[in-house]
């Protein structure tokens, strides 16, 4: 989990009041409130009152962003119900561009006259803006698809589930942890649907219903005797699915060292599995600082793949745009420009995508009315791309926008954030059984945990939440203390192998920020197993 993830969800227990950290304008609302989106026609008209406004004062260009942004939350511990509490935000998000500057404005009062002086508003910061250009901003051409709609193809609307079935889930998570041993446990479900509707001088109108949820959970256990605690969290990654997710499917398992599932999640086999592997953790020996070959789950390797090749890869950070959170970038252009910088070994493909069914960056549209695509960043582990959007695009000689434009509400204006990013499964058939038969020396990683990274996105330590010593092709049992060094270019240079896709699963996280004001958004990345050699492991217990 990430410094930021932390802080966010240790917050969880007091519910609406974590709100303010992701939109000001969110408010409690009943648990029985109805969910149905408003009627696009609705939606359009006001759009139009915002786009007619700001044309006459003077606008080139307009985009209108509607949204209403439902969020719930269910807070378990041990045998008790902490919280359960749904919010909603809901209003309109006018940008545009006036003398060649952006200008942006919004409200919280859907009438037409409150609209049209956020769209006059807009102009009036776009031409105030516009005094200190140097240049005029640039926008790649995009077409307008008049009436569409997108929708996440979910099963079974999470919002529509009765409240008694979460929480009795919830609970029986909870007691199924305390019967394993475990002392402390506690377990959350997190529920969002952005309804999002946006419109553009383009000639876009385009009706979108997003949905996302993450199961999770926490288990401690404590030596009464000496104090030590171990913790073991979820294997569950947050998905762009509904409540068919939590609903296991046979044929999804994948058997391992845990069991498994490529596309649902068994949250209470999990906590059943976590109980016994926190009391394992207690009597794990401390690892031996040195180079190992290290097996890399995917419930693991996302957050390398999101902090060493997702920010990196962001253009905005490439060119020094940006810098909150997560730094700059390595991967200056005159590495992409020259055409064969060497990011990682052959086996290293990795894809920016906002397609793949079931992530979380999964849209039709992004919130500059781009249609959504795939596209190569890493090929046969050479940079040849970026992520961009429209007023981005002419710095690669782009002829269009990647569609990596987001905003967290109506009330932010929207910027380049980052798509799924996802390393590709290994091309000839190799299962993970099969990847550790040939390590002689090595320690098998399951699970995310702290990191730190410079920077400029290149030295790093990552950690997980479980360690599988190796031993000449043999798991022989459970490490504590391990985390790895590396850089960037060296770490992903030593990939040897990647498992095939039988073996490919999604990890990802709910608030990934970035931003001054900052902003949350919700991607996913995904991979195979995937093997690196001589790594240099260090034990994080024993002092220098």
């Amino acid at each position: 989990m990430k410094r930021r993830d932390f802080l966010y969800m240790t917050g969880l227990g007091v519910g609406a009041t974590l709100l303010p950290k992701t939109n000001a304008f969110a408010r409690a609302v009943p648990l029985d409130a109805p969910w149905t989106p408003a009627d696009a026609a609705f939606k359009k008209k006001l759009a139009d009152v915002a786009l007619n406004a700001a044309r006459s004062k003077g606008a080139t260009y307009t985009d209108v962003r509607i949204g209403r942004y439902l969020n719930q939350f269910v807070v378990t511990r041990e045998d008790k119900v902490e919280n359960m509490v749904n919010t909603e935000s809901y209003g309109v998000g006018i940008r545009v561009i006036a003398n060649g500057s952006w200008g942006f404005a919004a409200t919280d009062v859907l009438t037409n006259d409150s609209i049209a002086k956020a769209a006059e508003l807009a102009v009036a910061i776009a031409k105030e803006n516009s005094r200190l250009l140097t240049e005029p901003v640039q926008l790649a051409p995009q077409k307008g698809y008049g009436e569409v709609s997108w929708k996440t193809p979910i099963e079974k609307n999470a919002f529509d589930v009765p409240m008694k079935e979460k929480v009795d889930l919830l609970l029986s998570v909870n007691d199924a942890a305390l019967k394993g041993g475990a002392n402390y446990v506690n377990s959350i479900l997190f529920l969002v649907n952005e309804q999002k509707y946006f419109a553009s001088t383009d000639g876009s109108y385009i009706d979108q219903d997003i949905h996302r949820i993450w199961p999770t959970f926490s288990i401690t256990k404590i030596d009464e005797k000496t104090g030590k605690f171990e913790t073991r969290s979820a294997l569950s990654s947050p998905r762009g699915m509904g409540y068919e997710y939590i609903i296991p499917r046979e044929e999804d398992k994948i058997r391992g060292v845990s069991t498994l599932y490529r596309n649902r999640y068994d949250m209470l086999e999990d906590a059943k599995q976590g109980a016994a592997q926190v009391q394992e953790k207690m009597k794990a020996k401390s690892v031996e600082a040195g180079k190992y070959d290290l097996i890399l789950d995917p419930s693991h390797l996302w957050l390398t793949i999101h902090e060493s090749v997702g920010h990196p890869t962001e253009l905005d950070r490439v060119l020094g745009y940006e810098a909150n959170f997560a730094g700059t970038s390595f991967l200056t252009l005159d590495k992409w420009k020259s055409g064969k910088f060497n990011f990682g070994s052959k086996n290293v493909n990795i894809v920016a995508d906002k397609l793949q069914p079931g992530s979380l960056g999964a849209v039709g549209y992004d919130d500059e009315g781009v249609g959504t695509k795939q596209w190569d960043i890493i090929k046969d582990g050479i940079l040849v791309n970026y992520q961009t959007i429209r007023d981005q695009a002419h710095i690669l000689g782009l002829n269009e926008s990647q569609g990596c434009c987001y905003s967290q509400s109506w009330s932010d204006v929207q910027f380049q954030r980052m798509p799924n990013i996802s390393l590709q499964p290994g091309k000839t058939p190799l299962k993970v059984a099969d990847m550790i038969k040939n390590v002689e020396k090595g320690i098998y990683i399951i699970g995310d945990n702290s990191f730190s990274i410079d920077q400029q996105r290149y030295n790093f330590q990552f950690s997980g939440q479980m360690y599988y010593e190796i031993k000449n092709g043999q798991i022989v049992g459970m490490l504590n203390d391990v985390a790895y060094q590396s850089n960037t270019q060296e770490f992903w240079n030593s990939c040897v192998a990647v498992a095939d896709k039988d073996d490919y699963r999604l990890g990802g996280s709910f608030f990934d920020g970035k931003g001054q004001p900052a902003q949350s958004s919700a991607v996913s990345h995904g991979s195979s197993t995937a093997r690196f050699n001589g790594v240099n492991v260090i034990n994080t217990a024993r002092k220098i």
